[in-house]
């Protein structure tokens, strides 16, 4: 393999692919294994993750100062040629999304994945789609894992079955395929105008755009943004999420808290690479749109936080939220901006799936009510969950001193030199009041208010026979039946039977989130360190000439 660059290497193109290949490697060999016993495919599958986690430090590591590492597919070079590109920021989205699915997956593994033949195929294949997408360097493979990702995530909402997920996912994926279509008149756009749809050239070939395509390519520019803005459900194209997310089962659920960022990224990555100061009238096009649509998106997200009928729901809803704080920092867009934005991702994608993945727990407990915020037994454990529960709140929340405090200080600090800065100010302290008051009602409901009709004598705690226990993969709500306060949805918990849990297996159920909630508090204890990368990244992405020379070949 020959270098492409000055700054590129043989080793560094070997290991720019692997996360590409891995997941896609394991999905296949998964495939062929399907008939093996399941405790192997949970091991092969763990240890891909495993891989993808060790192979996402060693790009974070190997990218470290701001180096960019490049692979050629079949040797051809930018722009002809597939172009793979590993920065910083990829790196560091990378991270995640391999430390997100280890927690996910382990979840599955207490029992959640036997509700599908093919349910560690797809998940290898969602990450085989999101890697892709952090790591390719032209719009048209950014479509095909787009397409991937469609593909997988489909598979992985069904999981399970029940009318409620049936409607989610075909409402997903209708909604999706528009986004598709979108994404292909924009793409062709591109390509007529330019002659490419490598980021790279476009970024060069963006400073000296004629006058008569200037229309043309403002309008290709704004699709794409309106195709992204799906993706990361930004207001008004949101409401495909909350009904998809609180249908899902719990890992599916925790995973897909990463799934909006890849549109925030893509975002991210175009506003900074082709519409920075070096685009002449296009600089600052996505600017201008995403500071109102990210308070929008905010606020539209608090507010369905607040209507919720059910902690599946309010925390979908919570996810929109954070996608506004997120775009929001990348629509101030400089460099105390975006590092704060950056910092908040983690924090934001892995305190969403903590609370996914608990409430597995809470719902088993509370039988067939599940998570509906209706008053119910008290569930086993509840002091243990409920300290967990309490945890997350204040993580989503934003209150002192955890990271979602520090990320939206920072945020709010940077914010200060906008024109809109009391706007911004007015929304962003706003929905963190309207968060606390949500988790608050939240967490009355299911634990305090149980906990005294459990003394009381109002409700007792049900508890389903085993020869009632619904079948593996449905819950008592699959069927379509209807619980007090809603119109019967399905958990993403409800994966198994519930009821008649051994201890053991209650615990062990509460490690994957404990566990990953101690990553998020983690973000807080080594917060200087964290920003220091956020920091490096966002200087980066404002100079991205480096990023130019490396992909099309040039001694800069």
């Amino acid at each position: 393999m020959k270098s492409t660059g000055a700054n590129t290497e043989v080793p560094s193109s070997t290991l720019v692919i692997a996360p590409v290949l891995v997941p896609l490697v394991a999905g296949i060999l998964l495939l062929l294994l399907r008939g093996r016993a399941l405790p192997h495919r949970r091991a092969f599958s763990l240890l891909a993750v495993a891989v993808q986690v060790i192979l996402a430090l060693g790009l974070l590591t190997a990218t470290a100062g701001g180096r960019i590492l490049i692979h050629s597919l079949g040797d051809w070079p930018a722009p002809f040629g597939i172009v793979l590109v590993a920065d910083p920021l990829s790196a560091w989205l990378l991270l995640i999304t391999a430390l997100l699915a280890g927690f996910a997956l382990w979840q599955a593994c207490q029992g959640l994945d036997r509700a599908g033949r093919h349910f560690h195929v797809l998940f290898q294949l969602q990450l085989f789609g999101l890697n892709g997408a952090f790591l390719t360097g032209d719009l048209f493979n950014l479509f095909v894992f787009f397409e991937v990702l469609l593909l997988a995530s489909y598979g992985l909402v069904l999981h399970g079955g029940g009318p409620a997920r049936t409607r989610a996912g075909l409402h997903y994926v209708i909604v999706n395929l528009a986004g598709s279509a979108l994404f292909l008149i924009a793409a062709g756009l591109i390509y007529g105008i330019f002659g490419t749809l490598n980021l790279a050239h476009l970024a060069r070939l963006l400073t000296t755009v004629p006058a008569d395509n200037l229309g043309p390519a403002r309008v290709a520019l704004l699709l794409l943004l309106g195709v992204f803005g799906l993706k990361a459900a930004l207001l008004p194209l949101y409401l495909w999420l909350p009904a998809t997310y609180a249908s899902a089962v719990a890992p599916v659920a925790a995973l897909f808290a990463i799934m909006t960022k890849v549109g925030a990224y893509a975002i991210l990555r175009v506003s900074t690479l082709l519409l920075g100061p070096e685009a002449g009238d296009l600089a600052g096009l996505y600017g201008a749109w995403l500071v109102p649509l990210a308070l929008a998106t905010l606020i539209a997200g608090m507010l369905g936080a607040l209507a919720a009928r059910s902690l599946g729901q309010q925390t979908a809803y919570l996810v929109v939220a954070s996608v506004g704080t997120l775009l929001l920092a990348f629509g101030l867009g400089d460099r105390e901006a975006l590092a704060a934005g950056l910092y908040y991702l983690p924090h934001s994608t892995f305190a969403a799936a903590t609370l996914f993945l608990l409430i597995d727990t809470i719902a088993r407990g509370r039988g067939p009510l599940t998570d509906r915020f209706v008053p119910g037994p008290e569930i086993p454990r509840a002091p243990l969950v409920g300290g967990l529960f309490f945890l997350c709140a204040i993580l989503l929340a934003g209150l002192p001193p955890l990271s979602g405090f520090l990320a939206k200080f920072l945020l709010l600090r940077a914010a200060l030199d906008h024109p809109a800065w009391p706007w911004i100010l007015a929304t962003v302290l706003v929905a963190g009041l309207l968060a606390l008051i949500a988790l608050a009602r939240a967490g009355s409901l299911l634990f305090f208010r149980s906990a005294a009709l459990g003394q009381g004598g109002g409700l007792s705690a049900t508890v389903i026979p085993a020869a009632e226990a619904p079948v593996p993969g449905m819950s008592p709500l699959s069927a379509g039946s209807t619980l007090p306060g809603g119109e019967g949805n399905v958990s993403p918990a409800a994966a198994l039977p519930l009821g008649n849990e051994s201890p053991v297996s209650g615990l062990s159920r509460l490690l994957p989130p404990a566990v990953l909630l101690l990553v998020t508090l983690g973000l807080t204890l080594w917060a200087n360190d964290w920003l220091a990368v956020t920091t490096a990244i966002a200087d980066q992405l404002l100079h991205p000439q480096a990023y130019i020379h490396a992909v099309l070949g040039e001694t800069p």
